[in-house]
């Protein structure tokens, strides 16, 4: 059914849907008119933070969705938010918030891998929830992240459902019992880390930096800052076809280029300086060398006007004039820009200024991409609305040239070189972690490695099936307890009585006839008959008598040297084994299970050479944290006392 299909299918896409409780029988064009005023007070409410934003891809958008297969009707929206996951982020927050502002609406949002939300939350999730029945039961209500429960046995609330909910349903319950549904405080705190900072965070997003371009290009970021991204995803994401247009520059001379300021988000920035590239000849497009002071701002502006020429040669210069929307002539229009006003959109600049004008044009730009957004078919392409700014805005080279003198200083660009332990530092907040480890100091070098072993010992005394291990939480767990009566019925169990006669090395019985085990709750360690001891003792013997069989096989081999061992002690015990097993045998040592461990682990650790790898990972979610190899030389094999 489609209420409960996944929602957003295409790669690198958000898809998020308010529905409007409760969920009441209603007049279709009533409902449709009272979905498009929300609409329209949500763009205008959050067009402050929304106007300025520089999208990835696709913009912050919403609208009317009607009733299908179920699901009721809606405001729906869907962005690409491509290689900057910050959008997606972004969009959280504002979904998050637009059911805080407005508590009558609840929301829910998805990308492609599904409920993204869940995955962010995933080390604080209940254990009942999976994602075969996650589907429906994740929502934002009144500001917080809601998740509904499934009964913990069948039956026992009337309204939470073992299965996944419907669209209605989960709207009914969240209506109706509001108080019961919010996320554990450790999942929304999760959540409420990733999206910690905005609005403010917005601005620390930007990377201001100096470009030599062409003063087409210049006039066309003045109305629409925007565009810097489409210029540079044409740029990152060329073919050789694209390309053949920038032989020769049609559009953006390069004799026309002058020295601007460009406000780029660090994603757009990263990607256009990390790729390397050399200009055809014939396009005029030189560098200076690389030891000139300006050298950066003439590569940044020649790739970024080979990216606006690959926009403008993928359209026609006479494209349908049809496309060429009037934003004024909307209906909505005037309600919108009221709205604005009402909400100190224009921070009272006087109207008709030039900073006035460019605070509108970004309004109707805003308006015409997200309030107003026309269908695929006659949405204008990136290409075709610089090709309009170019016909209708008329700009002066001279003019342009003047305010090189007053251009804002460039950005630190040192943020993309990340040192080892900036790294660390951020692996550790994505992790959950409220301040940073303090570096390893002198006084730390001393480090006692039987934290290792009892770790390692934790560790494997959890739970394990076969969708993985449970790690621990927290470094220190309590000391591991050992039944020996358990350890012995265990075995009983799983071996069966053997004839006290029977001195075979070989098992006669076939596989079928073990008792086979789905857990250890089918296993009755306590209840044991007096008759059943004599079996037990000879299962044991039976063990005893294979292992020692197998240390006697060992023996005669090399791979007790690849162990450590302790020294031999002398016991009663150890001259009645050499009976045993013959006096003109060799002599067995025993094995330091704790010493081989750590020697191992840190072996393998030393070789990922500071880099991940699966020693260093499995230490990390055991809470274990080694300090850095200090040794030159080479590793020496550590030896038994």
């Amino acid at each position: 059914m489609e209420e409960n299909v996944k929602l957003a299918t295409a790669e690198d896409t958000v898809e998020y849907h308010l529905f409007l409780i409760p969920d009441e029988p209603r007049d279709p064009e009533k409902h449709k008119e009272i979905l498009q005023k929300y609409i329209e007070r949500i763009m205008t409410q959050f067009a402050p933070i929304l106007v300025p934003y520089i999208w990835q891809n696709q913009p912050f958008n919403l609208k009317y969705k009607p009733g299908k297969g179920g699901v009721p009707a809606h405001m729906f929206g869907v962005t690409k938010f491509g290689d900057n996951i910050e959008d997606e982020w972004f969009i959280v927050y504002i979904v998050k918030q637009i059911t805080k502002e407005f508590p009558e609406l609840v929301a829910r949002i998805e990308d492609n891998d599904g409920e993204f939300l869940l995955i962010e939350a995933a080390d604080f999730l209940p254990k009942w929830l999976d994602p075969d029945n996650s589907a429906n039961r994740v929502f934002f209500y009144h500001g917080e992240l809601c998740i509904i429960p499934a009964p913990k046995k069948p039956g026992a609330t009337a309204w939470s459902l073992t299965t996944p909910p419907t669209i209605p349903q989960a709207l009914n319950i969240i209506s109706t019992h509001s108080e019961k549904i919010p996320a554990s405080e450790s999942v929304r705190a999760a959540v409420n880390r990733r999206i910690r900072g905005y609005p403010e965070k917005i601005q620390a997003s930007l990377h201001r930096a100096h470009c030599f371009l062409p003063a087409g290009i210049v006039a066309v970021l003045k109305q629409r800052p925007r565009l810097v991204a489409a210029g540079v995803q044409a740029f990152y994401l060329r073919d050789p076809i694209d390309l053949r247009a920038c032989r020769v520059f049609k559009t953006f001379l390069p004799e026309t280029r002058i020295m601007t300021s460009v406000t780029f988000t660090k994603c757009l920035y990263a990607q256009l300086t990390q790729q390397r590239f050399v200009p055809d000849r014939r396009s005029g497009y030189r560098l200076p060398p690389p030891s000139h002071p300006q050298y950066r701002a003439h590569e940044l502006g020649m790739k970024l006007a080979h990216g606006f020429e690959i926009l403008c040669s993928r359209c026609s210069p006479h494209f349908s004039d049809s496309k060429k929307s009037h934003v004024t002539a909307s209906p909505l229009w005037a309600g919108f820009l009221d709205s604005l006003k009402k909400n100190d959109y224009f921070k009272g600049l006087i109207e008709g200024s030039a900073q006035y004008q460019e605070r509108l044009e970004m309004a109707k730009n805003y308006f015409q991409l997200s309030v107003n957004r026309p269908e695929s078919s006659l949405a204008m392409s990136p290409g075709e609305e610089i090709l309009t700014l170019l016909q209708t805005l008329p700009f002066d080279i001279e003019e342009l040239k003047k305010e090189e003198a007053n251009l804002p200083p460039e950005d630190d660009d040192q943020w993309l070189d990340l040192s080892p332990d900036q790294l660390d530092q951020l692996l550790q907040e994505a992790a959950g972690r409220k301040e940073p480890e303090p570096p390893i100091s002198k006084k730390e070098e001393n480090y006692d490695l039987t934290q290792v072993s009892k770790s390692m010992k934790a560790f494997i005394s959890k739970v394990s099936t076969h969708e993985g291990a449970e790690l621990p939480r927290e470094p220190s767990e309590a000391p591991i307890t050992f039944d020996a009566d358990s350890f012995l019925n265990y075995f009983d169990k799983i071996l069966g009585p053997r004839p006290p006669e029977s001195d075979s090395d070989d098992l006669d019985e076939d596989e079928d006839d073990f008792e086979c085990l789905d857990s250890d709750e089918e296993l009755d360690f306590e209840t044991q008959e007096p008759g059943e001891e004599s079996s037990v003792k000879g299962a044991l013997n039976d063990l005893k008598s294979y292992m020692a069989q197998m240390d006697q096989e060992l023996a005669h081999t090399s791979i007790s040297k690849s162990f450590t061992t302790r020294k031999q002690m002398e016991s009663t015990g150890k001259n009645s084994d050499e009976e045993e097993n013959g006096a003109g045998g060799p002599v067995m040592t025993l094995v330091d299970v704790d010493l081989n461990l750590v020697s191992n682990i840190l072996e393998s650790y030393s070789s990922q050479a500071g880099l991940a790898g699966p020693a260093s990972n499995l230490l990390q979610s055991m809470g274990v944290r080694l300090p850095d190899n200090t040794d030159r030389g080479p590793a020496s094999e550590p030896t038994g006392d």
